[in-house]
C-alpha cells in the first residue's frame, strides 16, 4: 500500500497543481494532507476548492488556525501587509478550515503485528510546535508513547526528514516530516512530498518493509513569485520562493 502524504501549500496554486499531477501519475492508494493551506499567497480559495473536490483527508495547520482570529472587512482587503493573505479567503472557506481535525490515525494489523501512523501538523501536542530532525529523542519518545504512535507523520517546519529511533525496548519508532508543497525552507526551491509504502509482510521493527520517498518537484516558480511582487503582500514572501528559506 502506497500512501502520499504531503503538508503546507500556503496558497502556492503553480505548485499544488504540479504536484497533484506528478501524484496521479504515482496513483497511491491513499492521500493525506497535515495542513496550512492558506498563508502567505493569493490563492487560497483555489487551493481549498480543489482538497474539496478531491476529498482529501486534511489537517488543521497553524495558519488554517489563524484565520478563526482575523477579521477581515472592506478596507482589509487594500492594505498592504502579510495579512492579506488571510482576508482573500471566502466565508465557505473559513467554515470549512475552522472545523479540520487536530489530528489522524490509522491503525493497521498486518502479518499479525499491530502499529499506528498518526498524523499532526506541528506535534500531537501542539499545533504550533517543531518536531525537527534533531529533536531530543527522550522527548520524541515520550511524545510518540503518549501518542500510541509507532509512524509519527508530521509538517510545520517546510524541512522534510526521515528519522528512525531505536528504543531501549528493542522498537523502532518513525518519524517523518513531509515538507512543504509550496514553501520549502531547506534551500531547495522545488516543492515536496512523501510517498510511504506498507509492505505487505510490515512490522515497524523491519526496516526493510517501510519505505519512505521524498518527491521533489519543480514548478513554474516565477508564476508564483509574480503573482506576490503584483499583489499587496511583503516581496520578502516573493523571495522566500525563489530560496527557499
Amino acid at each position: 500500500m502506497t500512501i502520499a502524504l504531503f503538508s503546507d501549500i500556503h496558497a502556492n496554486l503553480p505548485a499544488f497543481e504540479t504536484m497533484l499531477q506528478d501524484m496521479d501519475k504515482r496513483n497511491p492508494d491513499a492521500i493525506y494532507c497535515l495542513g496550512d493551506l492558506v498563508g502567505y499567497h493569493i490563492w487560497p480559495n483555489e487551493i481549498i476548492a480543489e482538497i474539496r473536490d478531491r476529498k482529501i483527508a486534511t489537517l488543521k495547520g497553524n495558519h488554517d488556525e489563524k484565520v478563526e482570529h482575523i477579521l477581515t472587512t472592506e478596507e482589509s482587503l487594500t492594505l498592504p501587509g502579510k495579512d492579506y493573505a488571510y482576508h482573500l479567503i471566502g466565508q465557505e472557506e473559513r467554515t470549512y478550515l475552522k472545523t479540520l481535525p487536530a489530528h489522524i490515525r490509522l491503525e493497521y494489523k498486518i502479518s499479525s503485528q499491530n502499529f499506528n501512523i498518526v498524523m499532526a501538523h506541528g506535534s500531537t501536542r501542539s499545533i504550533n510546535e517543531y518536531i525537527l530532525e534533531d529533536t531530543d529523542q527522550q522527548y520524541i519518545e515520550e511524545l510518540m508513547e503518549e501518542a500510541k504512535a509507532d509512524i509519527l507523520i508530521v509538517g510545520h517546519s517546510h524541512k522534510p526528514y526521515y528519522r528512525i529511533l531505536h528504543t531501549a525496548e528493542g522498537k523502532c519508532r518513525h518519524i517523518v516530516n513531509t515538507g512543504s508543497v509550496g514553501k520549502p525552507k531547506d534551500r531547495d526551491p522545488r516543492g515536496c512530498y512523501v510517498l510511504l509504502t506498507l509492505d505487505s509482510i510490515n512490522t515497524v521493527n523491519d526496516l526493510d518493509s517501510l519505505k519512505v520517498e521524498f518527491v521533489r518537484f519543480d514548478y513554474d516558480i516565477e508564476k508564483a513569485v509574480k503573482a506576490i511582487e503584483n499583489s499587496l503582500l511583503p516581496n520578502d514572501f516573493a523571495e522566500g520562493l525563489r530560496f527557499a528559506r
